[in-house]
């Protein structure tokens, strides 16, 4: 290793030393800067400690969301439809070559082991490790970050799009969606992208990251704000909860969203709200949209893993106060 890097780590390990042996930093919103060993670079990422807090890394559907990233496409994993409990893994190949009817009485078997309802719903989600590249996604979101704080928006946003929304990659949805914040194209133009048969912003990631924070901005958060103000409910805009809530307003839209909301009879606040949200259908509002807070979490916790793991926190900054789009 270099001689730079080994002075960083030394300074690291002393500041190590200095923290244990005071009062225990508040690091419930950090920006930390570290050191990639395996790119050998610095990068910044956003800690969020809300995420242990509310002990989200125990929560069944998360802990499935977080298998399914680890797992490659050549494994399925059989699990229960509502709670995400996992029963099984199979090879991919052994599932393919089952007849409709072979797999219906797999999903029998796997009924009658567990002691479930007859009717009771088994999914078999295969592997995305392949798709969720979370390390050839985290120099993107070290820029994600620079552009949100240089926008007035929470960069926590911009971490948690980027390491769901087509991760390290720049793939077209069926939908239409594009770039590493797939954007619709209304929504690009929106916010001054150009988007036609010639030149498609929506690939250019400063650009992109502009369009994502200016629609979180003036759209995600202003209508989080309505919904959430209409139930009463008291709430910061650093709250995890209410973070999670402005996710599912961008990836589903706020008419969706209000409606899943509005068939929620229950008087629940915080993460409650949102685990509700997971077990909702509503209008648009459907598996796709219940599924979106989950992946977020359990790519935020991924992230977290990797930075423990293969890199170095030299330094790190409390996150600035984000009032009407500017940095305070």
């Amino acid at each position: 290793m270099t001689k730079r890097f080994l002075t960083y780590l030394t300074s690291f390990t002393l500041a190590l030393i200095l923290i244990s042996a005071g009062r225990p930093i508040d690091r419930s919103n950090e920006i930390l800067s570290i050191i990639n060993i395996n790119e050998n670079q610095w990068q910044s990422f956003v800690y969020d400690s809300q995420l242990y807090e509310n002990r989200i890394d125990t929560i069944n559907k998360i802990k499935f969301w977080s298998t399914v990233m680890n797992i490659g496409e050549g494994f399925m994993i059989v699990n229960n439809a509502s709670s995400r409990h996992i029963y099984q893994m199979v090879p991919y190949s052994d599932w393919e070559i089952l007849s409709e009817y072979d797999k219906e009485v797999y999903r029998n078997l796997i009924r009658e082991e567990f002691n479930l309802e007859e009717d009771e719903r088994i999914y078999i989600t295969r592997g995305k490790s392949d798709f969720y590249q979370f390390k050839k996604v985290m120099p993107s979101v070290d820029k994600g970050i620079e552009v949100f704080m240089d926008n007035g928006v929470d960069p926590w946003y911009a971490q948690a799009i980027l390491l769901i929304e087509s991760p390290g990659q720049t793939k077209k949805s069926i939908n239409g969606a594009l770039g590493p914040f797939q954007l619709m194209p209304k929504v690009a133009r929106k916010f001054g992208l150009r988007v036609d048969a010639q030149v498609d912003e929506r690939k250019d990631f400063n650009r992109s990251a502009y369009a994502a924070s200016q629609l979180i901005h003036n759209i995600c958060l202003h209508y989080t704000r309505e919904m959430l103000d209409a139930r009463g409910l008291e709430y910061s805009e650093s709250d995890l909860f209410f973070r999670l809530m402005v996710l599912h307003v961008y990836h589903a839209g706020a008419y969706n969203v209000k409606n899943a909301l509005m068939t929620i009879e229950e008087d629940l606040q915080g993460i409650d709200l949102i685990r509700k949200l997971w077990e909702t259908e509503a209008k648009g509002f459907r598996n796709a949209s219940q599924n979106y807070s989950q992946v977020a979490l359990a790519s935020l916790l991924k992230l977290d893993q990797i930075i423990n793991e293969y890199c170095v926190i030299y330094h790190s900054t409390i996150v600035p106060r984000i009032m009407e789009g500017k940095i305070e």
